[in-house]
């Protein structure tokens, strides 16, 4: 293999991040509505019935399966199956940097612009509890705030530190982890939706 052979498969094979590929990967919608003339952004109450997250603040969304051919395809199927949109009606405005939660988690999201009567009329509740909405101005206006989540390193007790500089006393870096929210009458959104949502929101302020 020469050097323009080796460029080139570099390239061709280049993920967003190592790991990528076997990484758990979803896709998320920010969903804009027209509300009385004011833009909003829906947010989704995941059915108390739900194994995973139930009652949690959501997107639409969820995991990016085989057989989708993009995170965009990803995010319209699951925002179909979830609130029922025909995919055809929703404007996609823009994709928004992925954010990586972890080498094992990361997380496609896109802005766009959907229906919000037909959201009313249709959306699946034995996935989504309820829909809400908060005004774009309100979220511009108010600072979420903020928690530090420390994180800390924890080997098995298989972990072959015989291999290691320091063995057993090596020191693993510990980091903290930012978790935001935001305060909206009964509602706290928080977690991935509200880093997401921030990202977002600190674009939209610029």
């Amino acid at each position: 293999m020469d050097l323009e052979q080796l460029q080139n498969k570099l390239y061709e094979n280049k993920s967003l991040f190592i790991g990528e590929e076997t990484a758990f990967r979803s896709a998320v919608i920010i969903p804009l509505v027209e509300v009385e003339g004011e833009w909003h952004v829906l947010f989704e109450v995941r059915a108390f019935t739900m194994r995973k997250q139930p009652g949690d603040i959501s997107f639409p969304g969820g995991k990016i399966d085989i057989t989708d051919a993009s995170p965009m395809e990803a995010a319209l199927r699951e925002t179909h199956e979830e609130l029922g949109i025909d995919p055809k009606t929703v404007r996609m405005i823009e994709e928004l940097s992925p954010y990586i939660a972890s080498p094992s988690f990361v997380v496609y999201p896109f802005v766009a612009v959907i229906d919000y009567q037909e959201i009313i009329r249709s959306y699946n509740k034995e996935e989504v509890e309820e829909v809400f909405t908060i005004p774009l101005k309100w979220l511009k206006e108010h600072e979420p705030y903020m928690h530090l989540v420390s994180i800390e390193i924890a080997p098995p007790d298989n972990f072959p530190f015989e291999k290691i500089m320091n063995g057993d006393q090596y020191k693993f870096r510990s980091h903290s982890l930012e978790e935001w929210f935001y305060e909206y009458g009964k509602y706290t959104v928080w977690g991935l939706t509200a880093r997401v949502l921030k990202h977002f929101i600190d674009i939209v302020k610029k």
